[in-house]
Formats: C-alpha cells, structure tokens, sequence
C-alpha cells in the first residue's frame, strides 16, 4: 500500500471520529438546550476543535485522490507535448511543496505560541488548534515530494476535457 493510501485512510478515520464527535456534541447541546433549558458550554468549544481538525485532514485526504480544485485548462493543452507537460508538472509541484513550507512554517509559529495558553473552557492548550495545519502540510508535503521523486504524471482528473 502506498504512504498517499495510508495517509488518506487514516485521515479519513480520522474524519469520521471527528464527524461523529460533532454530532454528537451539537445534537446533545440542542436538545439540552431546548428540551431542558440548559446546555453543556463544553460541547461549543468542543465542536470547534473538532471542526478544525476535520477541515485540515479532509485536505489531507482529498490530497492523494485528486479532488482538491485545480485548474486544468492550461497544463492540459500540453498534454501532448510530454516535455512541457512535465515541466509544468514539476512547477505546479514545486509550487504546491512551498504553499505546504509557509503553512507549515505558519502553523509552527503558532503551535508554540498557544502552548502556554489554554481554552477557557475545557483547558485544553490552545496549540490544539493550529496544529492540524501543521500536520496537514507536512502530509501533503511528502506525498509532494514522493510525486516529485517517482516522476508521476499529473492528474488532471475526469481526463480534462477541454471546451
């Protein structure tokens, strides 16, 4: 199994936990809230967290299988020009890896300034937040890589019929 499978089946797990966790919480909350005229200020910022994490592994795994949005139209009028069709995918990769260095870099900086501070709520450290950026860079940018390495062709998805 390649490390782009792997890494898309986990992230997906992952999201489910995630997605079964906010309903969870919302749905609890709503019915506490209306039912008994109560609430749990915990499941609020809970959904959050989750919220966040599910948005950064849904990147991750929409990543391997090509459904993040491309634009196609220009590198697919190359296609039968196999030299400056792998030019332009080794730019568009080039330039994908360094969109992953700044969110990395970016997230980094702020993992470590939400280590000392904490949710008002659940007190969880607040580097929980900024951290799924962090990880979803740093997945998307080894599979960049390993595409970079092993030379795979561009994806250009449903075979990019031109209009």
């Amino acid at each position: 199994m390649k490390i782009g499978q792997v890494l898309s089946r986990s992230a997906e797990v992952l999201l489910a936990v995630c997605m079964a966790g906010m309903v969870l919480c919302v749905f609890g909350n709503v019915v506490l809230r209306y039912g008994f005229n109560s609430g749990i200020n915990a499941t609020e910022e809970l959904s959050r967290l989750l919220f966040v994490w599910m948005v950064f592994l849904g990147a991750t795994a929409a990543y391997p299988v090509g459904q993040h949005m491309a634009f196609t139209s220009l590198v697919g009028t190359l296609r039968d020009k196999p030299a400056l069709f792998a030019t332009a995918t080794l730019v568009i990769r080039l330039l994908v890896l360094t969109a992953c260095v700044l969110l990395g870099w970016g997230a980094w900086q702020q993992v470590v300034v939400g280590m000392d501070s904490h949710s008002v709520v659940l007190g969880y450290p607040v580097a929980l937040l900024p951290l799924p950026a962090m990880l979803c860079a740093l997945a998307i940018g080894l599979m960049v890589l390993i595409e970079i390495v092993q030379r795979t062709p561009l994806d250009l998805g449903h075979q990019a019929e031109m209009e």
